[in-house]
């Protein structure tokens, strides 16, 4: 009774996490979720504030426009070209999104056909891969691990994929890694992809979540064969909201809102107001940056101490530490569940495509900086003094 394309999509990494939290729960323990990148801090209160007046002001309801309202798309693009110089035309180069992962899930089903390759990131987002198989495209997995510096080779791609792709997925800044893809880079690989025919799609969620200088968008290169992924989930603690957009070539967006007109219904008027509230404002933008880098700090010198290879990541609120040689990322997530310790990962392993292409020496574990202060110096301190591998 169920589809193909649905038995292909396999389970998905995150609800295995929340499996494993409710399991240690039921035996009694008070396990630490630090597997999902899911903040703990509440979203701030101007943007709550914001929401609560826009459910009254809308109190009649009524469908939105599926692509966005006029107000929060103005907003996106003088918040993009204030933070990244690049002009978008709000009515023909954006379109809004029921958070990030709808859109990235639905984009192939615009423009892959049966037999049609898209090159995913590995490990990556899951949704790269899954939005492939469900539009019957095939997923073409691009190792990015130590070896390649966390970014994907694009030499070492075979041609007879590089021929047959559609679409081209980049994380910058990198989960899990916490890769930033430099300027350079962003430009040899658009230029790979044009060379290609390919759509060059860049998912940027963590693109405010950096601990140097700040991270450059791919559209500050191009906005030609070229789109943008980006939300509020991350930015400003607006997981559940569930509202974020895509930006670029005009003559991409179309399609992508043809699909999306026949999918959603758009996003809440309220939802779309406490989203302008929120790019009002990059104070608590700053104030969450503080925070996740002193808790990377903190974890990143805990893994040391406890005689680990110090894994320090550039940007997101992930840690992604490496596994000592000869331990493999299984091992050391379930090592990180002693009573003792009771932290939730996720180990490379469950977010990896092609296993063959993460050998030893290149096994990891997500570490989400997600818990409140008190969790995490208790989580820090316990990994220090009680991790046995």
């Amino acid at each position: 009774m169920v589809s193909h394309r649905l038995n292909q999509l396999g389970a998905y990494a995150m609800a295995a996490v929340r499996q494993k939290t409710a399991d240690l729960e039921a035996r009694g323990f008070s396990p630490v979720d630090l597997g999902m990148g899911d903040p703990s801090r509440p979203t701030p209160e101007l943007i709550r504030k914001a929401c609560a007046e826009a459910v009254e002001k809308h109190a009649a309801s009524g469908y939105p426009p599926f692509a966005g309202g006029g107000p929060f798309k103005e907003t996106v693009a003088r918040w993009f070209e204030n933070r990244f110089g690049v002009s978008l035309c709000p009515e023909t180069m954006l379109i809004s999104s029921v958070g990030s992962k709808e859109s990235i899930f639905h984009l192939p089903e615009a423009f892959v056909d049966p037999g049609d390759v898209v090159i995913c990131p590995d490990p990556g987002y899951p949704p790269y891969a899954g939005g492939a198989l469900f539009a019957e495209g095939t997923p073409y997995y691009a190792a990015v691990n130590h070896a390649t510096d966390f970014l994907p080779d694009l030499e070492s791609i075979p041609d007879e994929m590089a021929d047959k792709a559609k679409l081209f997925w980049l994380t910058t800044p990198s989960s899990p890694s916490g890769k930033i893809a430099s300027l350079e880079y962003l430009e040899k690989w658009i230029q790979w992809c044009k060379e290609r025919d390919i759509i060059a799609c860049s998912d940027e969620a963590y693109s405010e979540i950096y601990f140097g200088d700040p991270p450059h968008s791919a559209l500050e290169v191009s906005t030609e064969g070229v789109l943008v992924f980006n939300s509020l989930s991350k930015r400003s603690a607006m997981t559940g909201y569930r509202v974020g957009w895509v930006a670029g070539d005009a003559e991409l967006i179309a399609p992508y809102r043809k699909l999306k007109a026949n999918i959603d219904t758009g996003t809440p008027w309220f939802i779309q107001d406490a989203a302008i509230a929120a790019y009002s404002d990059e104070s608590h933008v700053q104030l969450m940056r503080d925070e996740y880098r002193v808790r990377r700090d903190l974890f990143v010198a805990a893994f040391e101490k406890a005689g680990l290879p110090r894994c320090e990541p550039d940007a997101s609120m992930y840690v992604w530490q490496r596994a000592p040689e000869g331990v493999s990322s299984a091992d050391l997530a379930e090592a990180l569940l002693d009573e003792k310790i009771l932290a939730v990962t996720i180990p490379s392993s469950a977010l990896v495509g092609n296993a063959s292409l993460h050998g030893p020496g290149e096994q990891f574990v997500r570490l989400s900086m997600v818990a409140n202060w008190e969790d995490s110096q208790r989580l820090a301190n316990a990994i220090e003094n009680h991790l046995r591998l």
